[in-house]
């Protein structure tokens, strides 16, 4: 009996424990190849749409600037991606089937899109070296209509990554799925942003920042404070620390952006950190949702508590 008379429970009370101390999710195999992957995905489309922007307005600078950072990013994006796939051909067998509800087959189908549109707008950049006349007369009009179809493609290729994530049973991930897009499309912004301020540091390029800006700060704080317990593995160890980071250099970046109008050393310096910060912030995202895997606890105290809600309904 307990000192108040009433039964005392015999049972402890179950603790967040697993079968061997092994996870309960298993994490993704991953390596930190697709945290780059990430990065120069999201990196590679706000090139294109910062090139986009500087074709419609009549910038050949930054058409320049974007059209050559979207072609290099991508480029390193099928290398990364490769790389953690193991063998080259396993890209290619993934293009033999495209389903609609497959994040991944979704993704590869618009990565390969948009890498072949990236690459003509980048090549049609080289017409003026190009010895045959006719070729230089052909390569300019091609060149804008591939650089409008990456435009296009490009929210599409920032954003599907954040859908692949969320779609895992990896805890942090899963939870964090209405933000992710967000925090992905205003990296990518930010990135994109950050290579027009280094290139050109025109009217558009300080835009581009501050919305990229605010959409990844957005995100990134919903994440980091509303997902309950969830939102723990983005706040402490590895990933709170990149996290931090990325928020402090983007902030200094747009800063910079916004107040350094007139010195182009201080907004390549602001572009520099905005690449950094968007960076850190995908890497951060990354290992936040790894650590969320391997500890029991956030799979299991999260079941726990929807069960007991459902129980009180």
């Amino acid at each position: 009996m307990s000192p108040r008379g009433g039964d005392r429970p015999m049972v402890p009370k179950a603790d967040f424990r697993s079968y061997y101390g092994r996870p309960i999710v298993r994490p993704a195999p991953w390596t930190h190849d697709i945290a780059a992957y990430l990065f120069t995905g999201g990196l590679a489309a706000g090139s294109a749409l910062l090139a986009a922007g500087g074709q419609a307005t009549g910038r050949p600078r930054l058409r320049r600037a974007g059209r050559v950072a979207a072609l290099g990013a991508v480029t390193a994006s099928g290398y990364f991606l490769v790389a953690d796939l193991g063998r080259p051909e396993r890209f290619h067998h993934m293009l033999r089937v495209a389903k609609p509800t497959s994040p991944m087959s979704m993704g590869t189908w618009i990565f390969s899109a948009f890498s072949a549109a990236a690459g003509a707008a980048a090549v049609a950049e080289a017409a003026p070296l190009v010895p045959s006349r006719l070729v230089r007369k052909v390569l300019p009009p091609v060149g804008s209509a591939a650089g409008l179809a990456a435009g296009a493609i490009a929210p599409a290729l920032a954003t599907y990554t954040a859908v692949l994530l969320a779609d895992t049973a990896t805890p942090s991930w899963h939870a964090a799925y209405p933000e992710l897009p967000f925090v992905f499309a205003g990296s990518a912004l930010a990135s994109g942003a950050g290579v027009g301020l280094i290139a050109d540091p025109s009217p558009p390029a300080r835009r581009m920042a501050v919305l990229g800006a605010a959409l990844e700060l957005y995100g990134a704080h919903r994440i980091e404070t509303t997902k309950g317990l969830l939102s723990e593995p983005y706040a402490t160890g590895t990933a709170g620390r990149l996290l931090r980071a990325g928020r402090a250099l983007t902030a200094a970046g747009v800063a910079g952006a916004v107040l350094g109008r007139r010195s182009r050393m201080v907004s390549a310096l602001s572009g520099l950190s905005l690449l950094a910060a968007s960076a850190i912030t995908r890497f951060g995202i990354f290992d936040g949702g790894m650590a969320s895997a391997r500890d029991p606890r956030y799979t299991v105290i999260p079941q726990k508590s929807r069960i007991a809600g459902k129980s009180t309904d």
